[in-house]
């Protein structure tokens, strides 16, 4: 047990900003060097960015999105039960009454924080590669990412136990660490 049912002292909006713009350090770290090595493999990439959008959209959920995906689900799923972000601000993500999570809890909540940001890579790629899809529909698409974010970040603010949408869902809480 990572806290005590009682000891749970749920981590305030503005901790967990911070913790991911902390986070947002490694991966921009991460996405510098996916750039300097796009220029090696430059006539591999290519193709998979330019043939269809389709094949965009996958490279890029491969190269970037599980990636980072991973990094959050296996730190937050690790004994530390959390990221670099979170252990600097000292949280860390743990089940609602404090258990820990294990990896298959942490993927799933990952994955659900994640919809919103694959969302709109599936959406840009659809715009820039014409697709056939119309355009009502990617304005749909475009506008469900913003509506999902807010409702995150909006239920992060104003819930009792200051839990996002996918923390509900996934029965999780970010706390201070005891």
């Amino acid at each position: 047990m990572v806290h005590g049912h009682g000891n749970l002292k749920f981590a305030s909006f503005g901790t967990r900003i911070i913790s991911f713009l902390l986070d947002y350090v490694i991966i921009s770290c991460y996405i510098i060097l996916l750039i300097g090595l796009s220029f090696l493999a430059k006539p591999l990439l290519i193709p998979l960015f330019t043939t269809n959008a389709w094949s965009a959209e996958i490279t890029g959920f491969f190269l970037i999105t599980l990636p980072v995906y991973l990094y959050f689900a296996i730190c937050e799923g690790s004994k530390s039960h959390a990221t670099w972000g979170k252990r600097k601000m000292g949280i860390v993500v743990v089940g609602i009454h404090g258990q820990s999570l294990g990896l298959g809890r942490s993927l799933f909540r990952s994955a659900l924080k994640f919809i919103p940001w694959e969302l709109a890579h599936f959406t840009i790629w659809h715009t820039v590669i014409p697709s056939g899809y119309p355009e009502y529909m990617i304005y749909s698409l475009f506008a469900t990412v913003y509506g999902l974010v807010f409702v995150y970040l909006l239920c992060a603010l104003i819930s009792k136990n200051k839990q996002t949408v996918y923390d509900f869902i996934a029965g999780t809480a970010v706390s201070y660490k005891n």
